[in-house]
């Protein structure tokens, strides 16, 4: 897989505590960051099937919320 070079501005405070973890876990900051911004997009991405369920609860239930709208 190729990389790519960003650049951003992060609090000191933060970026000293990244450099200390990559220290701590033996890898380097890039791939500390690299799994970061991966564990991150994976926790607020919603996945296509959560959608479809959802869609399928609420048609199984539109009555039931449109009385509760009421």
């Amino acid at each position: 897989m190729s990389a790519v070079k960003v650049s951003s501005k992060v609090d000191e405070e933060v970026w000293d505590e990244l450099r200390e973890l990559a220290e701590e876990t033996h890898q380097s900051i890039s791939g500390v960051l690299t799994e970061a911004i991966r564990d991150y997009v994976h926790r607020h991405r919603v996945r296509p099937e959560v959608l479809l369920h959802l869609e399928d609860a609420m048609r199984d239930h539109e009555e039931l919320g449109r009385l509760l709208a009421e």
